[in-house]
């Protein structure tokens, strides 16, 4: 095909390959626009969540899917001899601990993981700093996530005593030998126990998936490009007079 001087004639393989990747490249960025899409809705229903009331958390064994990202409330008492310490957790610059202790649910055998707060790490590591005990029976109100924190570690022995690199729900059942509720709660309400309770409000991450599609987009735009470039030619039309 030639046009305006321009011959325009690629091998069967280059448009084969030039399909290909443009094909590839055009589904990777659909769904990322896809994986925006879900983190969208999950974030507008984080958002309907914390404008509506606490829940009651049940004394039976709950689904986190039906209670993640809720306000929820458990009345109970704290087990405080069964807390462990989360290491490497920031706030404003400074290395801390999250405080997790379990709650025993009134009225149950159940108990509700509480990440209780943050706590700033003292002079020696070597000491734990101290955290008030919370004694009888009160009422806890917190958000539910899900009971996975993912962390890095650089061996399977992520437990040293009271301090854990990371939680781990079962870890946590077979060491105090409790049943525990499959959520983990991060408290909101003040038990004057000097914590802090500043929890990040993350946004929807959407803008992230956007930017990965944007780029995948631009890639199957470049390979078309790339294809066409490679295969125009400038015809010469002297050979093809003398041929013909």
């Amino acid at each position: 095909m030639n046009i305006l001087g321009y011959r325009f004639k690629p091998k069967i393989w280059t448009i084969v390959l030039m399909m290909f990747f443009v094909a590839v490249f055009s589904s990777l960025g659909r769904w990322q626009m896809s994986r925006a899409d879900e983190k969208n809705i999950k974030h507008e229903q984080m958002q309907l969540y914390a404008k509506q009331p606490p829940i009651n958390l049940p004394p039976v064994l709950i689904k986190l899917e039906d209670f993640k990202y809720r306000d929820i409330e458990v009345h109970g008492e704290f087990l405080n001899n069964k807390t462990i310490f989360l290491d490497n957790k920031t706030y404003q610059g400074r290395a801390g601990y999250h405080v997790i202790t379990p709650f025993r649910i009134a009225n149950s055998s159940l108990t509700v993981p509480v990440n209780r707060g943050w706590v700033e790490v003292g002079l020696n590591r070597a000491i734990l700093p101290e955290i008030k005990a919370i004694d009888g029976e009160m009422t806890v109100t917190g958000t539910v996530i899900s009971p996975e924190i993912r962390a890095l570690t650089l061996s399977d022995e992520f437990v040293n005593g009271q301090v854990w690199d990371k939680f781990d729900l079962q870890r946590y059942m077979v060491e105090t030998e409790l049943a525990m509720q499959p959520i983990l709660v991060l408290q909101k309400n003040n038990t004057h126990d000097g914590l802090l309770r500043d929890w990040d409000k993350p946004d929807s991450g959407a803008s992230k998936n956007i930017g990965y599609a944007i780029q995948w987009f631009s890639l199957a735009i470049a390979s078309l490009i790339v294809f066409i470039v490679l295969n125009v030619k400038r015809s010469n039309r002297k050979s093809e007079i003398e041929s013909s």
